[in-house]
C-alpha cells in the first residue's frame, strides 16, 4: 500500500514536471498547506533515474515556497492580524499555531523566517508574523529562499537515495533504508545544515550590534 502510494506520487510529479513543482510547494508554503515530504522525494527519486534535472527540482521547489510565502506575506500586511486570527481557522490556520510561529519570530526576529522553513507548523506560518511586523520585503524574500532552499535540497537528495539504491532493494528492504536515509539526514545533513545556520545567526546579531 505505501509503496502504491509513493508510485503514485512519482507518477503525478513526473506528470506534472518542474511547473507543477512550483504549484505544489506554493501550496505547501501558503495559508493552505500541503505536506513537502510529499512533493520534493518523488521529485529526487525522479532525478535518480534521469527524468528530472535535481538542481532544477531544487529551484523549483524553492521558488514555490517563495511565491507561497508571499501570499501569506501579504495578507499579513493588507488585512492586519485580527483579520487573520478571525477567520484563518477556515483554511486551516489554528491559534495554536499561529502563536507558535509568533512566538518563534519574536524570539529569533527576522532570521526566523531563514530557519522557521526548517521547523513543522512554524515552517508554511512564519511568513505571517513577518508580514505583521512589516519585515522590509527584500529580506524577507532572500531569507525566505535560502531556508526553503534547504529545506527542499535536503528531501530532494533523500528520494535520490530512493531512487539509486531502489535496484538493490525489495520492498520490505526499501522502507527500512528510507528509515535509514531519514537518520542519516538527520544525525549527519540536519546538523551541518545547523552549524552553517548557527553560524550566519551569530553573525547576523553581531552586526546587528555593531550597527546599533
Amino acid at each position: 500500500m505505501l509503496h502504491s502510494f509513493f508510485q503514485w506520487l512519482i507518477d503525478t510529479v513526473s506528470a506534472l514536471g518542474y511547473p507543477g513543482l512550483v504549484v505544489l510547494m506554493a501550496i505547501e508554503s501558503s495559508v493552505l498547506p500541503l505536506p513537502s515530504e510529499l512533493v520534493m522525494p518523488p521529485a529526487g527519486y525522479l532525478a535518480a533515474k534521469g527524468q528530472m534535472d535535481p538542481v532544477l527540482a531544487v529551484l523549483a521547489g524553492t521558488l514555490g515556497s517563495v511565491l507561497g510565502a508571499l501570499v501569506n506575506y501579504g495578507l499579513s500586511v493588507w488585512l492586519g492580524e485580527p483579520f487573520v486570527r478571525r477567520f484563518g481557522r477556515y483554511v486551516l490556520i489554528s491559534p495554536a499555531s499561529l502563536d507558535r510561529a509568533e512566538q518563534f519570530f519574536l524570539r529569533h526576529g527576522e532570521i526566523s523566517t531563514l530557519l522557521g522553513r526548517l521547523v513543522p507548523v512554524v515552517r508554511h506560518l512564519i511568513s505571517i508574523p513577518a508580514g505583521m511586523a512589516r519585515m522590509r520585503l527584500p529580506r524577507f524574500v532572500g531569507f525566505t529562499a535560502l531556508g526553503a532552499g534547504v529545506w527542499c535540497a535536503v528531501l530532494v537528495y533523500i528520494g535520490w537515495l530512493i531512487g539509486q539504491h531502489e535496484a538493490a532493494l525489495g520492498e520490505a528492504a526499501q522502507q527500512a533504508f528510507t528509515t535509514q536515509a531519514h537518520s542519516w539526514v538527520v544525525y549527519r545533513v540536519l546538523p551541518a545544515v545547523g552549524v552553517i545556520l548557527a553560524g550566519y545567526v551569530a553573525w547576523y546579531r553581531w552586526r546587528l550590534r555593531a550597527k546599533r
